[in-house]
């Protein structure tokens, strides 16, 4: 435990108490607040605010004020990760468990239905394709293909918190209880389903009502000009104010369907970047450009209507958490992006949503603690998207429960009180499957798993059995493969992700020419 803060339990509440009279640290007497803002498919540099060495061309195509603002209040990360889509990335953060080991490494949506595109070369595992489930369920039909867990808002519900869930959900297939966040520990769920994405985004459109991607709950803003991040907003403002007036801690869990496609327009801010030049591109904003950095200032503005409604009230603001995240990385191919596909979109960084290269698994992340956190202060400490589960709890001054699974997260909150030393663990990314907008391997899509460790970055194609180095520290955009000048590093860290996999009894493809199992990593260097 950090020796600036002491956490006690003094009637049933974490009280946080000073231990050396730092004299920022605010002595709070119940448990605070918690927001954990989710940002569907953003970036990491889809933001006015920096996450990289430097201010890059794309923060300053892109006009994110409250996010600027929320950084000069708490910590920057600078070196958050997710997986590299949404369910798998979803499922974690509920669970607190590393996806090789909830299994529900593809996307969701059908009961008992696949979403991997089909392949000549591999026999996909048979995956937790149902996704995340309550933990009391028992039929066959709830337990099949599903991970059964005990989910973060059930941890924060049995110990006194009233929990919301607002926008996005994805994480249990149609036609299973995990599809309603309602049934795994939410006592409010406002339009979360099994849908990825909004069917429209436009109250015009209904939110897209009578397709599979429709948004449920928001029926009340059918027909209005109003988009869908305004009226979940207004839906989550509303939510709090229950929990607000009855003096009891909340958690809400505000998950927005943006930026993910359709790229609706928002009016409200998509003359801001229509025909406006662009330094990167060295031409003028197109159409699917100027919507989608009007889907990233409406999500902005959203944080900052949050931020405003807390700070309305500064009781309730000084004892409110906000941890702001993003799923995955960036959309980065050609057909709903400009510039060269998996290079422009996501820069410095290569590739995007659904590959193993940065562009892919590397977030935008800030955290802000009242009290606790340094305002304006950054972080290179490196923490991946199950690491928010144990962190959350501790943040809530929750010690003792008991879970289903097994957690494989690591609470940050350490980093957050100001602890410099680095863990160096290595972080792990599993994802035997094949998504289905691209296989393209050269640019780290396709089935894989991946390491990172100190500065090198190694990426394993169970196809091929090719295994990539790269020193992301001075390599971010990943162009040189090291891995032939670098056999030694290769050996130990194929062979700790071999076993981090075997530990959890990862799935991994098999060949249709044998029917037998692809290699492991460390299986693959003698071949």
């Amino acid at each position: 435990m950090h020796n600036n803060i002491l956490l006690t339990s003094i009637g049933g509440a974490a009280c946080l108490s000073m231990a050396c009279g730092c004299s920022q640290q605010a002595a709070h007497t119940e448990r605070p607040n918690i927001v954990m803002f989710l940002v569907d498919d953003m970036g990491w540099q889809d933001t006015s605010v920096p996450f990289y060495n430097d201010t890059t061309p794309l923060n300053r195509r892109y006009h994110t004020p409250n996010m600027e603002r929320l950084a000069q209040l708490g910590v920057k990360f600078t070196e958050a990760y997710a997986c590299a889509v949404s369910s798998p990335t979803r499922c974690s953060l509920l669970s607190g468990m590393n996806a090789s080991r909830h299994r529900v490494t593809n996307w969701t949506l059908e009961y008992a239905t696949q979403t991997d595109a089909p392949s000549d070369a591999l026999i996909l595992p048979n995956w937790n394709y149902n996704g995340i489930q309550p933990d009391t369920v028992t039929s066959a039909h709830n337990t099949a293909n599903a991970t059964p867990i005990t989910s973060l808002p059930q941890v924060l519900h049995n110990n006194g918190y009233y929990t919301i869930h607002c926008g996005k959900a994805h994480f249990g297939a149609r036609n299973t209880p995990g599809a309603d966040p309602s049934t795994i520990g939410f006592d409010v769920n406002i339009g979360g389903g099994p849908n990825g994405a909004p069917g429209s985004y436009l109250g015009t459109e209904n939110f897209g009502a009578g397709t599979k991607f429709a948004v449920q709950g928001l029926e009340k803003y059918h027909g209005t000009d109003i988009f869908l991040t305004e009226a979940l907003t207004l839906e989550a403002i509303e939510a709090m104010k229950k929990p607000i007036a009855a003096g009891q801690p909340f958690f809400l869990y505000m998950s927005h369907y943006a930026v993910h496609s359709p790229y609706s327009e928002d009016k409200r801010f998509v003359g801001n970047y229509l025909g406006r030049p662009d330094e990167q591109l060295g031409d003028t904003l197109n159409t699917s450009e100027a919507r989608y950095a009007a889907l990233v200032e409406g999500m902005d503005k959203s944080l900052g209507d949050l931020l405003n409604f807390l700070q309305s009230q500064p009781e309730v603001a000084e004892n409110t958490i906000i941890l702001f995240m993003s799923d995955n990385g960036g959309q980065a191919l050609n057909n709903v992006r400009q510039g060269k596909a998996n290079r422009d979109q996501n820069y410095p960084a290569r590739a995007g949503k659904g590959s193993a290269y940065m562009g892919g698994v590397r977030e935008p992340m800030i955290v802000y603690w009242p009290g606790v956190t340094q305002g304006g202060t950054t972080t290179s400490e490196r923490v991946i998207i199950e690491d928010f589960y144990p962190t959350i709890l501790e943040m809530a001054g929750i010690e003792h429960y008991e879970t289903r699974q097994t957690i494989d997260g690591t609470s940050f909150v350490q980093v957050l009180k100001g602890d410099t030393a680095s863990t160096q663990r290595p972080l792990v990314w599993h994802f035997p499957n094949l998504w289905g907008e691209t296989q393209n391997i050269n640019e780290g899509y396709g089935a894989y798993s991946a390491i990172m460790r100190g500065d090198y970055h190694l990426i394993y194609h169970w196809e091929t059995g090719q295994l990539r180095l790269y020193n992301v520290k001075e390599d971010i955009a990943e162009q040189t493969d090291i891995a032939a000048d670098n056999p030694d590093v290769v050996e130990a860290m194929a062979m700790e992700l071999s076993q981090y996999l075997r530990d959890r009894d990862a799935q991994r493809p098999s060949f249709k020419a044998t029917g037998k199992p692809c290699p492991w990593p460390d299986e693959a260097i003698s071949r």
